[in-house]
């Protein structure tokens, strides 16, 4: 009995001591993650006055706090390590300290730091003062990507013309940043190892906290990928009844530049000439808007209004006082690029998009103001926990309501959508344009990361990067460049994520879990039931539905304070990522293609392309 008692009183005092830590723990992570705001803030300031006016003052500006941040940053993990978090009751002690402990590349040294601030800068800055002279004119050389380069890829159907754009385009935007990128990738690899990753790769990745997340990723693409094939055999068939066979080939990748986007990433823009049935009017609202006399202001306004209907957050003042949501016509260089910003105070959160009245614009403001919907739902969290469950939830989000918005009902409800018959082929015509949007952006999204992963890793010998950049485009997405490239050329920077560090994957998660989201949420809003066909997805609308906004709030006030899975199951009592409910939305579409492509014989799938070779 008295070695009982001893062993209990010992007990005891170690849980008493314990206590004790963890108390002291929580205090200091609590006058921490109060710090961290405060600096990130005086950060996000810097990174806000140079992304809206770029010129040399505020870049130095900007990279100066941010070494200062990074050196404050390597001083906290330094003294993190006098605290033994891993084996805390706590569980979010361990997961606060876990994930102040990650450094990214503020593990890198001083001097290494800055020289990969100075390298970002560089292919940012070199992305944003694009500009290339126009194919009818070549005395007028100020073009830029937003909204002149955009405007013709998007409207000419004029092969040569297309053509011309995306190569001047690529050549300044990618090649132009070679050198630097390679660069950038050795201080990438350098930092991953700091911060006790194998590579780049494996850091980015880990913000899924999900070890099988590659090969959850591939299952689903696995699944999604016969419809996409459908999908790029019906395009490209359409297109070459429109170009003829010199244009486009029965059997090989789609010429990328006829697809509408400089990227290829969506394809909506060309439904003029390969929509289902062209007789009936696909749904556009752009001239709608500009007769309504819709400005900028106005758009976000209704997208707000979208937000309180469900009972979640009014935008605040600061927003309004803040944000640049039109491009300003002083002659500054920024990048216009949409974008949404938290700056870790109460209430101070803002937008950046050189606004245009357009009906895709109109689905823009929404998705952003998704980003701004989360930022206010967990900034009474700590700063550690201020960001999303994962990447992909952030932009999943807004997504969930551009879906709804773009849906006939909804335009219908706010007037924008007039006199519109939704028949079954009004509803395929619709569908395929959503899946020019949503399916196609998949393989896409999953080629932009792959490619960065394998760079990373080193995986692929230098002297072949870009034709291994465009192996991956052709091998998931069936495209091809307009013109020949070689190893002298460097294209994948032409890409403002791969020339800004910002992780991909992000994007992919959220094209899948997004359907998720609104299927769950159409439902709590008695907007979808499978049983009945007077209550289809593809036109659900979750406005005015606080059901749906409660679910909403649950999952986007966890923050990142919950692992992802955690927060899915708040919001939809699901704990896996799945493509069943994208399937579950494009069903007609899919048995529609099927039909339509055998009937004309539509060859699926395509060869390889000839369209890189080394220099």
């Amino acid at each position: 009995m008295k070695l009982f008692l001893i062993a209990f009183l010992a007990t005891l005092a170690l849980v008493q001591a314990a206590s004790k830590e963890e108390i002291a723990a929580a205090e200091y992570l609590d006058n921490l993650n109060k710090e961290i705001a405060k600096r990130t803030n005086i950060e996000t300031e810097a990174s806000w006055a140079y992304a809206s006016n770029i010129n040399d003052e505020n870049e130095r500006k900007k990279n100066e706090i941010s070494a200062e941040v990074a050196k404050f940053m390597k001083e906290v993990s330094k003294d993190i390590q006098k605290f033994k978090w891993q084996s805390y009751q706590s569980s979010d002690l361990r997961r606060q300290f876990k994930m102040l402990s990650k450094l990214g590349y503020a593990a890198l040294p001083e001097e290494d730091y800055a020289a990969f601030l100075e390298i970002m800068s560089t292919m940012e800055s070199n992305f944003a003062k694009v500009r290339v002279c126009d194919y009818k004119d070549s005395t007028k050389c100020d073009l830029s990507l937003d909204p002149e380069i955009e405007a013709v890829i998007t409207t000419s159907r004029d092969p040569e013309e297309l053509a011309y754009y995306w190569r001047e385009f690529y050549d300044k935007a990618g090649t132009a940043v070679r050198t630097p990128y390679e660069s950038y990738v050795e201080y990438n690899t350098k930092a991953a190892k700091l911060n006790n990753f194998t590579s780049g790769a494996e850091l980015w990745l880990d913000e899924y906290e999900d070890e099988t997340i590659e090969q959850q990723l591939e299952d689903i693409f696995d699944e999604i990928r016969p419809l996409y094939q459908e999908i790029h055999g019906y395009v490209r068939h359409r297109l070459r009844a429109f170009y003829g066979d010199k244009v486009v080939s029965e059997k090989g990748p789609i010429p990328m530049h006829l697809l509408g986007n400089m990227w290829a990433q969506q394809w909506s823009e060309i439904a003029d000439i390969v929509s289902p049935f062209p007789e009936k009017p696909l749904i556009d609202v752009t001239a709608e808007m500009v007769k309504q006399g819709y400005t900028a202001t106005k758009m976000f306004e209704m997208g707000d209004d979208f937000f309180t209907s469900m009972n979640l957050k009014k935008l605040p003042q600061d927003f309004w006082d803040k944000s640049i949501l039109e491009k300003p016509d002083d002659g500054r260089d920024l990048v216009c690029h949409a974008s949404a910003w938290d700056f870790y105070l109460t209430d101070d959160v803002r937008i950046k998009q050189c606004t245009r009245v357009t009906q895709d614009q109109f689905f823009t403001v929404h998705h952003e103001l998704g980003h701004i919907q989360y930022f206010l739902q967990y900034q009474h969290l700590p700063f550690v926990y201020r960001t999303g469950a994962n990447p992909g939830f952030h932009e999943a989000v807004g997504d969930v309501l551009s879906l709804s918005v773009s849906t006939p009902k909804h335009l219908e409800r706010v007037g924008l959508l007039k006199n519109y018959v939704r028949d079954d082929e009004a509803r395929i015509n619709q569908l395929f344009l959503t899946a020019l949007d949503k399916i196609v952006f998949l393989p896409f999204a999953f080629t932009m990361d792959k490619y960065r992963w394998s760079l990373f890793r080193g995986q692929v010998d230098k002297s072949n990067w870009n034709c291994a950049f465009w192996k991956l485009r052709e091998e998931y997405s069936g495209i091809e460049p307009p013109v020949v490239r070689t190893e002298k050329d460097f294209d994948a920077p032409a890409k403002y994520h791969v020339s800004a560090d910002v992780e991909y994957l992000r994007y992919l998660v959220s094209f899948i879990i997004q359907f998720q989201f609104y299927k769950s949420a159409c439902i709590k809003a008695g907007q979808y039931d499978p049983s009945n066909t007077e209550l289809p997805l593809d036109n659900c609308d979750i406005y005015g539905s606080i059901e749906a906004g409660d679910a909403f709030h649950k999952m986007l006030s966890l923050g990142a304070s919950k692992a992802w899975p955690d927060a899915l199951e708040a919001f939809n009592g699901e704990r896996t990522m799945t493509g069943k409910a994208i399937a579950e939305y494009f069903e007609p579409l899919r048995i529609w293609l099927e039909a339509e492509n055998k009937k004309n014989n539509v060859h699926i799938g395509w060869t390889a392309s000839d369209k890189c070779v080394a220099a």
